[in-house]
């Protein structure tokens, strides 16, 4: 599952650990965090632990801005258990100078393909807050359709949780008629900032939805 996955403009390769330095940064800017934990401080600690349980293993890529060889987020790809949507979850979180420049829908693209065409994934869903235009635009661009909007608990809500969280989804079926039809969503410019996505990959089970 994990060779490296290049598009046009982004390299998606393996995690590796001088990666920690970088994602404590991506994790402690207050913008890129605003729907997911409303832009508090994650501790080094916090995120080392995250990078050993989650960021090294299968489904997590980090992106590298081919040009310029900067990362600048991650996508995920990858199954999840616990009374979480059949399928894979397709999640994503870009640094704000990679924002506005397509790179979440151009990942989000690459990553559905590889799993319906070479991993045999049979639906790839996301999730967000229902107010995160962004993610939400991302997702519609990646092929993702609306779902459902649902509700869920939590002791620190942030402002806008009170209209809910969506899901988005496609199935591989639906994924291979459209490209019998002819070339998706573009992955180029005109993309709203998307900071992180839809997914809560691993440790965001505590957090929201992202862009």
């Amino acid at each position: 599952m994990h060779a490296s996955l290049e598009t046009e403009r982004l390299l998606l390769r393996r995690f590796a650990e001088a990666d920690v330095d970088r994602l404590l940064a991506l994790h402690n800017d207050p913008e890129v965090m605003r729907f997911l934990n409303g832009g508090k401080p994650t501790s080094r600690e916090e995120v080392e632990r995250e990078y050993r349980e989650h960021f090294a293993g299968d489904g997590y890529w980090a992106a590298v801005e081919k040009a310029t060889g900067e990362f600048v987020g991650w996508f995920v790809l990858q199954s999840r258990e616990g009374g979480a949507p059949e399928g894979h979850e397709l999640g994503y979180r870009l640094k704000r100078s990679a924002w506005g420049k397509g790179y979440a829908t151009e990942g989000s693209l690459a990553l559905v393909k590889k799993g319906f065409a070479d991993l045999g994934v049979r639906r790839v869903w996301a999730q967000t807050m229902a107010v995160n235009a962004a993610s939400r635009r991302v997702m519609e661009k990646a092929g993702l359709v609306y779902v459902r909007t649902f509700h869920l608990e939590w002791e620190d809500p942030l402002p806008g949780t009170e209209h809910g969280e969506v899901e988005y989804a496609l199935t591989r079926d639906a994924w291979g008629g459209r490209e019998a039809d002819g070339p998706g969503p573009p992955g180029g410019t005109g993309e709203a900032p998307p900071a992180q996505n839809a997914a809560r990959p691993g440790f965001s089970g505590q957090e929201r939805g992202p862009e």
